[in-house]
């Protein structure tokens, strides 16, 4: 009975511990939408599917072709990379492939370590996406998710701006007939201009009608595979004309057939500058991705989870990895492409990945003709959205600290490349965060007209003075970063006061949710300094927990006590009593 008695709340436990476990797999898994999956959703998922690999095939070469590597590489991402992210990931739009940003950053990277071995290039790029994947899961489990904050809006549109001039850079030599080069932006556009003279008109003059195409197809048929029509109908010209024979450069042989899987032929500590690559890819994927996500959730009416947006994220590199793939993310463009096409689920990625198969296998022949100057085309025209000037000069108007800020993350780009570009964006973002948390506004105090109430004497000149009192609010948390600002602000207003006989100074905490013990021992100074002047201090409106804090470190004492009720209108009705 005894025995009976005590193994009935242990089986209680482990069945609440099972069902925790199940749970924790369900989400660990993310495939909750075949659970609620609806016959109805097939043909839409379908159609959603086969479009999206109609957008992914010029664009997957074209992003491979840009990263430097063969052009069948950048298939394999969409391929295997799509896979990867239906089991894992929280969105049911977002589509997972190769990035005009990224692939910019594999181009300018990759080449130094590899030392000239195309071989050794492919392996590291290979490399980068496993490693790519070991990021996401250490982040997953440090519940990193706050990365998608890092990066402030404002420096993710200099960026993006700089990330469109430099990648429109890499892509006109081609677009052009000559030769590119150059280490950044400025460097490639002296080396361009100076090939001008040299520019082939053939290539030239098919680059533009592609552009012309797509631009007006997109306009005309948005969401439809435009640029996979102008690719089919360029690649009939190259070779009803016989282009290549004419000096028109083509993408080449393809080789058919699906990428063999296969772990990372390098380790970590073979190639030197693997983990800060892969951590730019990391950061850079996931801002974009999950704002990309929270767009089409919100749109749609689901949650989004940006925890597991690191497992999926992590799956599809992992994937893109094994399928000699390089690092792959959720892009805005492919995932509008999927949206507007009627995906439903995840299950539209799956369907992608089964077209890109066939083509992989039966059609490969047909692109060998393609020019490469068409390549150019569609990237230049996939990243005319990255080029938000409007957005830059709302901020000149609005907010001169986000638009510096903007510019920094700009002209980074420009001069460093997208990986020191993206690591420096971040930290001019958290500098940035820092340099306000450090200057909080200081309000100092004055009576409404005809009321009992006070606002801030510098954006209200008409409010009253307060005779023989000096009141101000802090207008934020008081923390190490910011309590010498306050102090010496307090301090030189009371020193450059023209009121005579100050006797009291009141400090309003209502607008500052938090304090630490530094912020505590700048009212220990604070009152230190007026008690030498003879001036008392009172602190009105601090919230429960700053008055813990304070009455901790005895500051209650020396301020007349920390009364939750009183306010600045009391406290000068009691000093004119």
């Amino acid at each position: 009975m005894m025995l009976q008695i005590h193994a009935q709340p242990m089986l209680r436990r482990l069945s609440q511990y099972s069902k925790n476990g199940l749970t924790s797999f369900r989400a660990f898994l993310a495939t909750h939408w075949l659970t609620t999956y609806r016959a109805t959703w097939l043909p839409a998922d379908a159609l959603a599917g086969v479009t999206l690999a109609a957008y992914a095939i010029p664009v997957a070469l074209a992003y491979a072709e840009l990263a430097g590597l063969p052009p069948q590489v950048g298939v394999y991402g969409y391929l295997v990379g799509g896979l990867g992210y239906a089991l894992l990931g929280s969105s049911r739009h977002l589509a997972i492939g190769p990035t005009s940003a990224i692939s910019l950053m594999i181009a300018g990277t990759v080449g130094a370590m590899a030392a000239g071995d195309p071989q050794r290039y492919v392996q590291i790029a290979s490399l980068a996406a496993f490693t790519v994947a070991a990021l996401c899961l250490i982040a997953w489990l440090l519940r990193l998710s706050v990365l998608v904050k890092l990066i402030s809006d404002s420096i993710l549109v200099g960026f993006k701006i700089g990330a469109g001039l430099t990648i429109a850079m890499a892509q006109l030599p081609s677009l052009f007939g000559v030769a590119g080069g150059g280490h950044n932006f400025f460097e490639r556009l002296v080396l361009f201009a100076g090939n001008l003279g040299a520019a082939n008109h053939l290539v030239l003059g098919l680059g533009t009608i592609a552009i012309i195409l797509l631009v007006a197809g997109d306009r005309l048929l948005p969401g439809r595979p435009i640029a996979l029509g102008v690719v089919a109908l360029m690649i009939a010209v190259a070779t009803a004309f016989s282009l290549r024979e004419l000096g028109v450069p083509t993408t080449g042989e393809i080789p058919p057939g699906l990428p063999s899987l296969q772990g990372p032929v390098l380790r970590l500590r073979d190639v030197e500058g693997i983990v800060p690559l892969a951590a730019g890819c990391l950061l850079l994927a996931y801002i974009e991705g999950v704002s990309a996500a929270r767009t089409f959730a919100a749109k749609h009416g689901y949650v989004l989870n940006p925890r597991q947006e690191f497992l999926g994220l992590g799956a599809a590199n992992l994937a893109a990895g094994l399928g000699q793939g390089y690092p792959v993310a959720g892009g805005l463009s492919q995932s509008a492409v999927n949206e507007k096409a009627g995906a439903r689920t995840p299950l539209a990625l799956i369907f992608a990945s089964g077209a890109l198969a066939l083509c992989l296998i039966y059609l490969t022949g047909l692109l060998e003709n393609l020019p490469k100057a068409v390549l150019a085309a569609v990237v230049l025209t996939a990243i005319m959205g990255l080029f938000d000037f409007r957005a830059l000069l709302h901020m000149w108007r609005v907010s001169r600290l986000d638009f510096y800020a903007a510019v920094i993350a700009l002209g980074a780009v420009l001069l460093l490349g997208i990986l020191q570009g993206i690591l420096l964006a971040a930290l001019a973002s958290i500098l940035m965060l820092l340099i306000r948390a450090s200057n909080p506004h200081v309000a100092f105090l004055g009576r409404v007209p005809g009321t009992n109430s006070y606002s801030d004497l510098a954006r209200n000149p008409g409010n009253e003075t307060l005779s023989g009192v000096l009141a101000f609010r802090v207008e934020a948390s008081l923390g190490y970063l910011n309590t010498d600002t306050v102090l010496e602000a307090v301090l030189a207003r009371v020193r450059a006061s023209n009121m005579p006989n100050i006797h009291m100074v009141v400090c309003d905490l209502s607008a500052s949710p938090h304090i630490d013990l530094a912020g505590s021992r700048m009212l220990h100074e604070l009152h230190a300094d007026l008690a030498v002047r003879g001036v008392a201090l009172r602190i009105i409106g601090a919230r429960g927990r700053v008055r813990d804090l304070l009455r901790s470190d005895a500051l209650d004492k020396k301020v007349g006590g920390l009364d939750r009720t009183m306010t600045l209108d009391g406290l000068l009705a009691d000093n004119r009593k």
